[in-house]
Formats: structure tokens, C-alpha cells, sequence
């Protein structure tokens, strides 16, 4: 485990105020850390960093597909989107150099793991 994993484990996953967590890395336009077991395909990634650089309007308005699955959108900025389904959720916070994407569990209250996610 490198020290971005402990990061993600230690300040989200381990808190359960998150239920998986990962790191994209801007520039490379990929994945640099992940909590255990989370796979966050490529052109996830790039969706992701394309939603805040070219499509946050549309997002709003029409939600995201992640994983296979659909979002609705909830709240959105020009640095954060939150985001559910009737499954859970999904909180994606950027940074200058990294987006921070994580989910949570129906049932969790979605303000916590977006107060994590964003003091992360």
C-alpha cells in the first residue's frame, strides 16, 4: 500500500464515511491510487476530468454514467459534483492537479462523505 492508498483508507474508507475511494492524477489523465478492490476504468477517468474541464453544464443537467451506472446530479461547481442513484452516491472533488472520486452506501448521510471527501 503506497501512501496515497493509506490516505484514502485512513481519512475515508477506514472512517466509513465512505465506502471506496480514487485518485486521479490530471496530467496523466489516470488512476494513481484506489482503495483496496476499486478499479476505476480509463475512460472513467477521462470522463471524469472531462465533466469539470468541457461539460459541467451538461452534467447538471443530464447526470453521469459511472461505472456502468447512472447518476443523477445533485449539486455541481466548477471544483466539486455530487451525485445518486437509488444504489448510493458519488462526490468527484478537484484539485489543481487531481480529482478525488468516492462513493457511499445508500443509508449514509451523503453531507458526511462530502465534507470527507472535500477536507481530503
Amino acid at each position: 500500500m503506497n501512501q496515497l492508498q493509506a490516505l484514502l483508507h485512513d481519512s475515508l474508507t477506514r472512517t466509513k464515511h465512505v465506502e471506496n475511494a480514487a485518485v486521479i492524477d490530471i496530467k496523466e489523465r489516470k488512476v494513481c491510487a484506489s482503495t483496496f478492490g476499486f478499479n476505476v476504468p480509463p475512460e472513467n477517468a477521462l470522463n471524469l476530468i472531462y465533466a469539470f474541464y468541457k461539460d459541467l453544464l451538461h452534467v447538471r443537467r443530464e447526470g453521469l454514467y459511472f461505472k456502468q451506472k447512472y447518476y443523477k446530479c445533485v449539486r455541481a461547481d466548477e471544483n466539486s459534483i455530487y451525485l445518486k442513484n437509488p444504489d448510493g452516491g458519488l462526490v468527484v472533488v478537484k484539485t489543481k492537479t487531481f480529482i478525488l472520486v468516492a462513493t457511499y452506501r445508500v443509508g449514509m448521510y451523503p453531507s458526511v462523505c462530502v465534507e470527507a471527501v472535500e477536507k481530503l
